[in-house]
């Protein structure tokens, strides 16, 4: 799978974003049912994890904090593509907002969550950061099949 950061692209990509060395955020393309699949680990600001929700289904969510929405591409005239989105109700931030751009090619427009280690990690259209360690900004990398590993 191809995968877009913010203004970041990643060639040949098992849909796996690494963060400071853990599989962090899972991104799945079903073409079967035209769907976009999450799987992924929620921190806070001290590194401990409040959530995981995996493929698209809360496992745990400490105090219903995180809200999931998805929806399948439309077969309509237009068609709307497969989307999702992960927002934090507490603090009113998208955490994570992604779409399918074309067969095999996802985007992450938007985010900002925190990594294991308590960092922030902040996807806008034009970066991708954790503050004081990295910051990518119209890299163009292949994975060779591999994890996108960011820190």
């Amino acid at each position: 799978m191809d995968l877009a950061i913010g203004s970041n692209s990643f060639r040949n990509t098992n849909g796996v974003l690494a963060i400071h060395g853990k599989e962090q955020i899972v991104l799945e393309i079903v073409s079967e049912n035209d769907q976009l699949i999450l799987t992924m680990d929620l921190y806070n600001a001290s590194g401990h994890q409040v959530a995981h929700l995996r493929r698209n289904e809360w496992k745990f969510n400490m105090d219903d904090r995180f809200a999931f929405s998805a929806a399948a591409a439309a077969p309509s005239l237009y068609g709307s593509a497969p989307w999702l989105k992960l927002d934090d109700k507490e603090t009113g931030d998208t955490v994570l907002e992604a779409s399918v751009t074309d067969r095999d090619k996802a985007q992450i427009l938007q985010g900002k969550l925190y990594t294991h280690k308590g960092q922030l990690l902040e996807i806008t259209s034009h970066l991708c950061r954790i503050a004081g360690v990295v910051t990518m900004f119209g890299d163009t990398r292949d994975a060779r099949g591999g994890a996108i590993v960011i820190g």
